[in-house]
């Protein structure tokens, strides 16, 4: 094959890939934020980024050479966003540990093949609930900041918007809403100061801590997040595109990778739906040559996690204000996705229960709300949708 024929054949999956790399590195401001909250050191912070981006940015790299498939893990980005919703309720240590029994609880169903029997028991509608009302917060806040930072956040919103008119899924509008952000804050003299100087920071590992509050309120809600929301459609959606993704060897790999990372950060290594029905569609290209944007996108994690000490600075550098805004942004899409499972039937009360209970900030018996909301909404649509849930069993099978 000639080199111009090599080039054109592989464009299409060079762009999804850098696509991905470009969202990639704007949802960091949503770990960075969250690091923020919990008032992690620079070293906690550049430790828990390598955790993220790092260790399944190499995990990617090996499923793919070794299946040859698209089959890219990432660390899963609701289990930051359920991590910022907790406002504080556990501490770092704390959250450490209940995501390490639940890559514990990963591994043990995939060992036993017992993922498709907890999809049965947790419906998928009901997590998509329960994402939406834990996203909401974060989209919401966009306009909440405009009062108090209306030149930023309003040049920022103004840019996603245009581009979105404009350029439509071409680029990523949160690209040029970054750019114009980081514009109004340099125009307006708004960067902070770095308290220490720039450099490489070596990761720093912290014992978890196992408490029962912890226990109760989290690990059900992240092994949930890593199996239902995310291995189970992503695998699926591979199916739909005529490939035969390992699913056994998926959960295990995302069990022991998420129990390993968990010594930096809480982390939940998973499949990501939206990034997959990215890179293993027909966007991408050729289907036998797919698993190549997994080779960029991994490599790129790679040096995310290598410059984590500098990227953990960002936080210091730009305003709170701009990384919860893009932050937000970023979530949109995920959010109007998650909307769209819940109100598409046919479970409708089960799943709209899950996402008011999300929101509410109820925490009952030490259990949090995204507990409640799993299990309330999942009774809900027993008692009041065993149509609806036979159809939607029907379906799946």
């Amino acid at each position: 094959m000639s080199t111009s024929k090599a080039l054109k054949r592989n464009l299409p999956a060079m762009s999804v890939a850098l696509r991905n790399i470009i969202i990639f590195i704007a949802v960091l401001s949503i770990p960075l934020a969250a690091a923020q909250e919990l008032g992690l050191s620079a070293a906690e912070t550049s430790s828990w980024i390598l955790a993220l981006y790092g260790l399944p940015g190499l995990l990617s790299l090996v499923l793919a050479l070794r299946y040859r498939q698209p089959l890219l893990l990432t660390g899963n980005i609701f289990f930051v966003i359920f991590i910022r919703g907790l406002g504080g309720q556990l501490s770092f240590p704390e959250l450490m540990g209940a995501s390490m029994l639940a890559g514990a609880g990963v591994l043990l169903f995939g060992l036993l093949g017992l993922t498709k029997r907890l999809a049965a028991w947790i419906p998928v509608p009901i997590m998509f609930g329960l994402l939406a009302g834990a996203i909401m917060p974060f989209v919401a806040r966009v306009f909440s900041l405009l009062g108090d930072a209306p030149a930023v956040i309003g040049a920022t919103l103004l840019a996603y918007l245009v581009s979105r008119s404009l350029l439509g899924n071409r680029l990523p509008a949160i690209l040029p809403a970054l750019i114009t952000g980081v514009i109004v804050v340099a125009v307006t003299g708004q960067f902070g100061q770095v308290d220490e100087p720039l450099s490489l920071v070596l990761p720093q590992v912290t014992l978890p801590v196992f408490s029962l509050p912890a226990i109760l309120t989290a690990t059900p809600v992240l092994a949930a997040l890593i199996t239902l929301q995310s291995n189970l459609p992503s695998l699926r959606f591979l199916q739909s595109q005529n490939y035969d993704p390992p699913e056994s060897a998926i959960d295990v790999v995302s069990g022991v990778g998420t129990m390993v990372g968990s010594f930096l950060g809480p982390t939940g290594v998973s499949l990501s739906l939206p990034a997959t029905s990215l890179i293993a569609g027909p966007e991408a290209g050729d289907q036998e040559i797919r698993h190549r944007v997994v080779y960029v996108i991994g490599s790129a994690a790679l040096l995310v996690s290598v410059l984590a000490g500098i990227a953990a600075a960002i936080a210091q550098i730009f305003p709170a204000a701009l990384l919860a805004a893009l932050a937000g942004l970023s979530l949109v899409d995920v959010l109007a996705n998650a909307v769209k499972q819940v109100t598409k039937g046919p479970l409708l009360l089960g799943p709209l229960f899950a996402f008011a209970i999300s929101l509410s900030g109820i925490s009952f018996l030490g259990f949090g709300q995204y507990f409640w909301s799993m299990v309330i909404g999942t009774a809900v649509t027993l008692f009041l949708e065993r149509d609806g849930l036979r159809a939607l069993r029907n379906k799946e099978t």
